[in-house]
This record gives structure tokens, C-alpha cells and sequence, in this order.
């Protein structure tokens, strides 16, 4: 591990170096991309850097302890020796979590897609209140977070949402919020009060940067038509909304939202860059990609990852066997309990996987 971190370190200084290089300051894209190395490697280099102060106050303890002829300063020294291990106990452990292989798409942004399931018109009701749920949660960790494109349906809900959320470390986070979520209560329009149970699926892509995904425009078939809004209504007479396709693997995009084709295109060459890219990582890793997709799966309530209990005010995630009594706070954007839980899970099955290949 001690041979590890100190190539750490070298390599930090370096990026350190380059960080002020002409070259690199003149060329903003590559500039972020080595000030974004250099954050990630700087909180590996901190955490090593106090690990070594405590070793060094450790053997100063223990020096004290053991060539002190004072009692008092004997039992001081055997005090601060016990607070000072279980400290770098808790630094080793912190280390070794920061040295497991991070996934390469951690600090990308987000293509968010929510999807009504099982359930009719309640199941829209929640993807919509899902939305607003990670909206709010956007808002806590001071991301951006815009929907772009929307399908309602007739009663204010939502069939299906296409959402960009930009910031830092934003897959890092929501990467485990990919699945079925389960909703049970007694909706609106039920007048005998029976608990309906409906579902929603959410698929979270890391967002791919034009040099991850490289598409040639005669792959491409783009569509322009007039806007609508539910019900087939006419929201505008231009033609600026647009349809991609990529014909080698026939994935669609339809972008609406703005009033601008200009904009919707881009817009859409976002969503499109980011399902491509999942498609290549399918093929590159499909046993992953199989399991990524059993988890969201055909928005059956089966398939569930987590349940929200409006009657009971409970939410439960079935991954981790983590339930919370609080379902309103986790509607406005308090999902950290099940965020932090499930990072946390993941981060210790990758530590024990190590451990076995160690």
C-alpha cells in the first residue's frame, strides 16, 4: 500500500507542475481535465499526509511511555498511545477505501431518465413526484438540474422525464438509484381508500463528452416536426422539435422541450451521446450490463429496489435492508441516509473483493 501512495504523491506533483504549464492553461478542456485528476488525487495525498503525522506522534508516545520514569506521564502517554491507534486504524481504513479502483465515470454528470411503470395514471402521479425528489435533492448538493424533455399525462403526471444533472462527483452518488421503485398508498381518485401499488423505473447514464463517443453524421437521420403537448394539442406551428436517430443501432431521441431546433438538437445529441455510450459499455462488460439492466428491468413491481410507504411513512431500500420512517423528509431531497448506506455497501463489497485478490 506505502509503494502505492507514494506514487500517489509523485504523481500529484507533477499534475501539480502541469497545472501552470502555458500550454495547459491555453487549453481550457484539457485544463479541467488535469484540475479535475489533481482534486482527486490531492484527497488521497491529504489523508496520506496526516496518516504519517499520526504514525510519527505514535512513536513519540511511545518513546515517552517507554523511557519516562514519572507514573503520571507513563499513564499520559498510555492514554494518547490507545487514541492514537484507533485513529490510524480509522486512516487505514480510510485509505484503503480511497485506493480501490474508482469507476472512471464518477465524476461525470448525469442523464437521468424516469419512467412510469405498472400502475396507470398513479404510477405517472410518482414519476413526477420523483422528479421533484431529485430536484430537491440536486438543489442540497448545489447541482444543476434540468429537465430535458418531458411527456405528461392527462391528470398533471409524468409518463416519462429525460433530466441533465451537472456537478461534482454527480454518477458517484446516483449511479445506485438505477431501478424499480416501488410506491404504496391510497391514491386521489380511489374513493373506497384502498392502498394501490404502482412503479416507476429510473435509469441513471453518466453523461458522455464528444471525445468518449465518436458519431459520424451519416449514421444520423434527423426529424424535424411542430411541438406538442398532451393530448396531441399544437404548443407551437415551427418545426422545432426534433427526432435522432443513429441507424447502426437504431437508438431514437426526441427533444421538444425548447422552442429552438438549434437548442433541441443539442440537447438531444446529449441524451443520444450518453445511451450510446451505454451501449459500448454493454458490450465491453456484458455481465455487467446484464445485471445493470435487471435492475431496472420492465417496471414491474416485482422487480423492485425500493418501496415508499405513504401510509406507514416508510421507506425501504431491499439491496441493503435499510428501511427509514421518515417518507416525507426522503420526498424532499433527504436521501443521503440511503445514498451514504449504499455507497458505503458497495465500497466494502469492493474492499473485500480486494482483500480475496490480495
Amino acid at each position: 500500500m506505502l509503494d502505492k501512495l507514494d506514487q500517489i504523491v509523485s504523481r500529484y506533483e507533477e499534475l501539480t507542475r502541469e497545472l501552470s504549464s502555458p500550454e495547459l492553461l491555453s487549453n481550457p478542456s484539457a485544463y479541467g481535465k488535469v484540475a479535475k485528476q489533481h482534486r482527486t488525487l490531492g484527497e488521497v495525498v491529504q489523508k496520506y499526509q496526516a496518516w504519517k503525522g499520526l504514525k510519527k506522534e505514535l512513536a513519540d508516545a511511545r518513546d515517552l511511555f517507554d523511557t519516562s520514569d514519572d507514573d503520571e506521564m507513563r499513564e499520559m502517554a498510555r492514554l494518547e498511545l490507545d487514541s492514537l491507534q484507533t485513529r490510524i486504524d480509522e486512516a487505514d481504513r480510510e485509505l484503503k477505501l480511497l485506493l480501490i479502483p474508482t469507476d472512471p465515470n464518477d465524476e461525470k454528470n448525469v442523464i437521468l431518465e424516469i419512467r412510469a411503470g405498472t400502475g396507470g395514471d398513479e404510477a405517472t402521479l410518482f414519476a413526477a413526484e420523483m422528479v421533484r425528489m431529485y430536484s430537491r435533492y440536486a438543489e442540497k448538493q448545489r447541482w444543476r438540474f434540468e429537465v430535458l424533455e418531458a411527456s405528461e399525462s392527462g391528470i398533471g403526471g409524468l409518463k416519462e422525464a429525460i433530466v441533465l444533472i451537472e456537478g461534482d462527483k454527480v454518477y458517484s452518488k446516483l449511479k445506485h438509484e438505477s431501478g424499480v421503485h416501488r410506491v404504496q398508498r391510497v391514491p386521489q381518485t380511489e374513493a373506497s381508500g384502498r392502498i394501490h401499488t404502482s412503479a416507476i423505473t429510473v435509469a441513471v447514464l453518466p453523461e458522455a463528452e464528444e471525445v468518449d463517443v465518436k458519431i459520424d453524421a451519416k449514421d444520423l437521420r434527423i426529424d424535424t416536426f411542430c411541438s406538442s403537448g398532451p393530448g396531441g394539442q399544437s404548443v407551437n406551428t415551427t418545426y422545432s422539435a426534433v427526432r435522432i436517430t443513429h441507424l447502426p443501432t437504431n437508438t431514437v431521441v426526441s427533444m421538444q422541450d425548447e422552442k429552438s431546433q438549434i437548442k433541441n438538437r443539442e440537447k438531444a445529441m446529449r441524451v443520444l451521446r450518453a445511451r450510446l455510450q451505454e451501449l459500448e459499455e454493454q458490450k465491453q462488460h456484458e455481465a455487467q450490463a446484464s445485471e445493470r439492466r435487471s435492475m431496472v428491468g420492465s417496471g414491474d413491481r416485482s422487480e423492485k429496489i425500493r418501496t415508499y410507504n405513504f401510509k406507514e411513512n416508510r421507506v425501504s431500500d431491499h439491496r441493503i435492508g435499510l428501511t427509514i420512517h421518515q417518507l416525507d423528509l426522503v420526498m424532499e431531497g433527504n436521501l443521503d441516509p440511503f445514498i451514504d448506506a449504499l455507497v458505503a455497501h458497495y465500497q466494502a463489497e469492493k474492499l473485500k473483493t480486494e482483500a480475496v485478490a490480495a
